[in-house]
């Protein structure tokens, strides 16, 4: 169970965002500049809120008032960056291992060689990020993610650079890798049909506030027919 109460002062608003996610999918789904993606910084510890609670399962991330505050490597807590954030000068099985340096060197190589089976990267184990495909880049960036072992996964518009026809080819891959994960995630986004295929859940954000979480159904209808309303 992932548990967000937290307010951080932005440059034109204030984040107030309150959700909780519970082994199951949940979308932020709003407009750019919503507070959308500096909510998922606060939650991996990128981003240290002014005030409030963050607590992941029985572990605290984060508690202004009784000031604690993991940093991002012991939060245990998976960031996918929308443009991936591979380090360019690594291969791809470095940029992969990189996210198991406190394993030995036996566990190291074979945790790496299941990743690179489950993630489809036979043949591009020592090709370097400027050569790989969006999709590839893509598939790095998840099996870095899973070398930590995370115990919950941030998508943060995992689909922003992808052209059209991709971004719909890879969705239903990235549903079964969350379907595999069966921890908590977390999937920002500003399509609707994003939000359809991978989202039980939806918690809309306007002006850096967050509103109820509703089944993702039932807020799909609602925004169809407002659109209807609109002709």
């Amino acid at each position: 169970m992932l548990y967000v109460d937290i307010e951080k002062r932005l440059d034109r608003t204030t984040l107030k965002a309150k959700l909780r996610c519970d082994h199951n999918t949940l979308a932020l789904f709003g407009a750019s500049g919503a507070g959308k993606s500096m909510t998922l910084k606060c939650i991996a510890g990128i981003e240290k809120p002014d005030k409030g609670v963050i607590q992941l399962n029985d572990r605290v991330l984060f508690d202004s008032e009784k000031r604690i505050d993991l940093p991002p490597q012991k939060r245990r807590v998976g960031y996918l960056f929308q443009e991936y954030a591979l380090f360019p000068n690594m291969t791809v099985s470095g940029n992969i291992t990189a996210g198991m340096r406190k394993l030995p060197k036996n566990a190291r190589e074979q945790k790496l060689h299941e990743l690179i089976g489950r993630f489809k990267l036979e043949g591009l184990e020592n090709r370097r990020p400027d050569s790989l495909s969006g999709g590839e880049k893509q598939r790095v960036a998840l099996a870095r993610i899973f070398a930590s072992s995370p115990e919950v996964l941030l998508l943060d518009e995992p689909f922003s650079s992808l052209d059209t026809l991709l971004k719909y080819q890879l969705i239903p891959y990235i549903r079964g890798i969350i379907r595999d994960f069966g921890g908590e995630t977390i999937l920002v986004s500003h399509d609707i049909n994003e939000v359809r295929q991978l989202c039980a859940e939806v918690s809309p954000i306007t002006d850096g506030v967050t509103q109820a979480i509703t089944d993702t159904e039932t807020y799909y209808q609602k925004i169809k027919q407002q659109y209807e309303d609109l002709k």
